[in-house]
């Protein structure tokens, strides 16, 4: 498909041309364009796509999203990529994991599927929802370029209203995971690449105007007797209030909309209040003209007083674990049964709380979190080394917190939102990470914000700037691993006096299981559990530290670790690869945590 081609201007030419995606990057699939979702109908696209890899963009540069239907014996130039036949993949999934041969390609993958619509409903509007694509995701509806996406982890939608006709449509998306130096992630990173569709996509139809935004919380204000509602319309606006109800609560009201479709209202109501013993969560509805949507939100207050975190008036101790996204089999896919697993591993552990690293995790996770009673840590990943001299980049890292905030900020679970991890202070990065930080608190005034800060380890001082414009100081230390001398775990706090909480956001060792793994010394699961003895010993007596979360609950994988032992894991993991198979340092954590439970329990009672 080359000097023939008709659907290339000039077919040889653009085997030269290096700006073929410049068109196609406009990233207008983007956090202004999410819709809310909640109790709305949709229809699943999920299920076979035609699927074919494409390491030398020749689809961008040739316009095989041209391409019509067309059966072989009838074509009159031979085609390099078949849009309409040939081999299929499941969506969601990760193409790592389907083939050997795909395992490690990085590059761009096209996925096709046909859309039949019987009857165009010109009343309706018609939006596809992406919960992910890993990384950039290029929309073709019918051969027409729709928009892209940046952003490996966070929801996006297209709008289709006034492009689909009747009968059979073909939608087309180019999904791209190569990593490159204006993205956030940058190149390096120390996560598995997983590339393709790998969350649940879906079509959805509303009104012509539609409720776009939901966000209901209780008031921070210390009177735990107040709430918020504020509500976004989009489209004609048809009328000058939306309704709200919360039926448990006996809250029947209307929130004004102004001329730019926003609206909001605070009122007087009576919650009992959220946390992890009584997960308490009511019904909530917003409509407006045709259009509905609903929820189920938990009120709570989380904040920080002095260096103390305090959740509902009482000083709070997070005990946690750090997860990633990751399963031997799925890759990157996440199931309600794999959540459970996880869900249930914690609170075997005796967790509270959860980091969930270093990117945005699948929206169940929040919401499960709400029903189940777990406080969640959200990041997005600006991940060590970031080009924070590049405003494309912080576009793109706004964007991901942005989509985040907006999809997770009714969880009650949700009490963190980390802006980084793990960056050198420089004045760029104070800039970008400070940005990110108070869009945070823009767009959600309810919650505290983190990140994983530097260390001074010449000087044993938190010495990171960022420290400033946060609300928790994030710190990774590997004390027995990667340092050797716990006494300057200690020393840490006493030279640096923060003052705000400190939470130990990593902490752990390497230790393999089963017959490759040594018996002792480093990589053996005997060294693992003896750090995790010394590093419990060490922070029983520091009283700046107002939580942890150690690294990892299961061994993951990742490119980066290719030692005899680690063979494309970090064997960090207190549970193996299997999910099943329990290290020793996971009793020696939750023996820990159980007993800091109990005194938290014991207090209470005697207050």
């Amino acid at each position: 498909m080359l000097e023939r081609s008709h659907l290339a201007d000039n077919a040889l030419q653009a085997l030269h041309d290096e700006d073929y995606d410049v068109p196609f990057n406009t990233q207008s699939l983007n956090h202004e364009g999410l819709i809310f979702m909640g109790g709305r109908a949709s229809d699943s696209l999920d299920g076979d796509w035609t699927f074919c890899v494409d390491l030398l963009d020749t689809g961008l540069r040739q316009k095989w999203f041209s391409m019509l239907p067309d059966a072989p014996e009838n074509r009159t130039e031979p085609w390099d990529y078949d849009p309409y036949m040939g081999e299929t993949v499941p969506v969601p999934s990760n193409w790592a994991m389907l083939k050997e041969k795909w395992y490690f390609f990085e590059g761009s993958a096209w996925y096709t599927r046909p859309l039949d619509i019987d009857v165009i409903d010109e009343t309706k509007r018609t939006f596809l929802r992406f919960g992910a694509a890993a990384y950039d995701c290029k929309i073709f509806l019918n051969g027409e370029f729709i928009g892209n996406h940046y952003g490996a982890s966070t929801p996006f939608c297209v709008e289709l209203t006034g492009k689909l006709k009747s009968g059979r449509n073909w939608i087309m998306a180019c999904v791209n995971n190569t990593r490159t130096r204006d993205r956030v992630p940058m190149r390096n990173t120390d996560w598995f690449n997983y590339g393709g569709i790998y969350r649940e996509v879906s079509l959805f139809q509303t009104p012509k105007s539609l409720i776009k935004d939901f966000f209901l919380y209780l008031v921070p204000d210390g009177s735990y007797n107040k709430l918020c509602a504020e509500v976004t319309i989009d489209g004609p606006l048809r009328s000058e209030i939306a309704h709200l109800t919360i039926p448990a609560l006996c809250v029947e009201l209307t929130i004004p909309i102004n001329a730019s479709g926003h609206g909001r209202v605070e009122f007087a109501a009576q919650p009992h209040l959220w946390s992890p013993e009584t997960p308490v969560l009511y019904d909530a509805g917003v409509d407006y003209g045709e259009d509905k949507v609903s929820d189920r939100i938990g009120f709570r207050q989380i904040e920080r007083r002095g260096t103390d975190i305090v959740l509902n008036g009482e000083p709070l101790f997070l005990r946690g674990i750090s997860v990633h996204e990751d399963d031997a089999t799925d890759g990157k896919v996440t199931s309600e049964a794999d959540l459970r697993r996880r869900f249930d591993h914690a609170r075997e552990l005796g967790c509270n709380y959860l980091r969930l690293a270093h990117y945005p995790h699948h929206e169940l996770a929040a919401q499960m979190a709400d029903e189940l009673g777990f406080l969640l840590w959200e990041e997005i990943p600006v991940y060590w080394a970031i080009d924070f001299e590049n405003p494309a980049t912080y576009r793109d890292a706004e964007n991901q917190l942005s989509e985040l905030i907006k999809r997770d900020r009714n969880r009650a679970s949700v009490v963190i939102w980390s802006v980084g991890n793990e960056n050198p202070d420089t004045d760029a990065r104070l800039d970008f990470m400070k940005n990110l930080a108070e869009t945070a608190k823009r767009l959600d005034p309810t919650r505290l914000t983190s990140a994983a800060c530097l260390v001074n380890h010449a000087q044993n001082r938190i010495e990171d700037r960022l420290a400033q414009h946060i609300d928790i100081i994030g710190l990774n230390e590997y004390y027995g691993w990667y340092e050797e001398d716990f006494e300057d775990l200690t020393a840490i706090g006493e030279n640096s006096d923060p003052d705000r909480p400190v939470v130990i956001s990593e902490t752990g060792a390497d230790g393999v299981i089963g017959d490759k793994g040594p018996k002792t010394g480093l990589f053996s699961e005997a060294y693992m559990a003896e750090v995790y003895t010394k590093q419990i010993a060490t922070l029983r007596h520091l009283a700046y530290v107002k939580g942890m979360s150690p690294w990892i609950l299961y061994d993951f994988r990742v490119e980066r670790r290719q030692n005899i032992f680690q063979n494309g894991y970090n064997h960090k993991g207190l549970i193996a690869a299997d999910k099943k198979t329990k290290k020793k340092a996971f009793h020696i954590l939750a023996e820990f945590y159980h007993q800091i439970a109990a005194g938290q329990e014991d207090a209470r009672k005697a207050s």
